[in-house]
């Protein structure tokens, strides 16, 4: 029985020794942009809703109406009104002083930077809102994303497992003089594993792990076209489905687990593929999920999916250091 307790804890340990995050898109992580607006104090807090219909008539937000129109005064030496007001961004009008005319009630116009564009993660929530009230409809799934708690014990154990194997291919490819890339890919609906394939580029240029992969997916549909005879350690762990009816368009909804990120060609190979999600151990310099590129982001393609980094970091990164010796 103690052997088995001590199994569970080292396994516990390995997963809990590193966090998947997700590669988002380039507009849910750049910083906050901010642009200059012009403001006022509003001196009577009753006559709020009046200045705000007035001034939606006389100066509506356009573009910025994820900024909120009022926000309370903040900390300040020599303000003692209660509240500001947005008037307009700076470049409408040419007279400041003209902005609030026929609005009984405010103050002297002075500039302040709100953010330019409605944030759309937690992150870029919080540092708009230190410049201005922002209004945010917040994405649990991507909050708790950023935080790496996507995935629960249960589920990272599960994803421990499955990049040990495409480590442990990896290294089966290093041996026989392939570069140390190693893929896994499993439907996330039954938990199998579909296919595991290391780099075969002695055979063929084009033989990356995860096109290697892509292929056996393919083959275990009865279809795929490399000569892996060679390399035993890629294989497809299905076999041919018997209903065309019921068979998936190659790796529709799968999960690939890869040690290192895809390349453009890889990554465009699992768009044709239809590829549910990607977990990467580690970032590649011609990366094209979240280094050089985020090709699964890219609005102009006709499919989408998820993309996590950091599973088994050390691990992989070690098989990217060994493979330069």
């Amino acid at each position: 029985m103690e052997p088995d307790v001590k199994r569970r804890r080292g396994a516990q340990r390995d997963w809990a020794s590193w966090t998947a995050y997700p590669v988002l898109s380039d507009e849910q992580t750049r910083a906050v942009e901010l642009i200059e607006a012009f403001a006022a104090p509003v001196h009577d807090k009753r006559a709020t809703s009046r200045l705000v219909k007035e001034l939606n008539e006389l100066h509506p937000l356009t573009g910025l109406q994820h900024v909120k129109r009022v926000r309370p005064t903040r900390p300040r030496e020599g303000r003692s009104h209660p509240l500001e007001i947005l008037l307009c961004p700076v470049g409408q009008v040419s007279d400041p002083n003209s902005l609030a005319v026929g609005c009984v009630g405010l103050g002297e116009a002075f500039v302040v930077r709100v953010p330019a564009r409605p944030p759309l993660t937690r992150p870029q929530f919080e540092l708009a809102s230190k410049h201005w009230p922002t209004s945010f409809h917040e994405d649990k799934s991507v909050t708790d994303a950023l935080r790496g708690e996507s995935f629960d014990p249960a589920r990272k154990a599960q994803m421990h497992a499955y990049m040990s194997t495409a480590v442990a291919a990896a290294r089966e490819g290093k041996a026989s003089g392939m570069e140390a890339a190693g893929a896994v890919m499993v439907d996330p609906v039954s938990q199998r594993m579909v296919a595991v394939a290391h780099d075969c580029r002695g055979q063929h240029p084009l033989y990356h792990a995860v096109m290697v992969c892509v292929d056996l997916v393919a083959r275990g549909q009865g279809g795929g076209c490399y000569e892996l005879d060679t390399y035993p350690a890629c294989r497809s762990l299905t076999t041919p489905f018997s209903d065309s009816a019921r068979q998936p368009y190659i790796c529709t909804g799968y999960d690939l687990y890869v040690t290192r990120e895809p390349c453009v060609m890889c990554a465009m190979a699992l768009v044709h593929s239809r590829i549910g999600r990607v977990f990467y151990g580690t970032p590649f310099a011609d990366g094209a999920l979240g280094t050089e590129y985020k090709i699964h982001t890219q609005k102009d393609l006709n499919h989408h999916f998820e993309v996590y980094q950091g599973v088994m970091r050390e691990q992989c990164e070690e098989l990217n250091r060994d493979s330069l010796k």
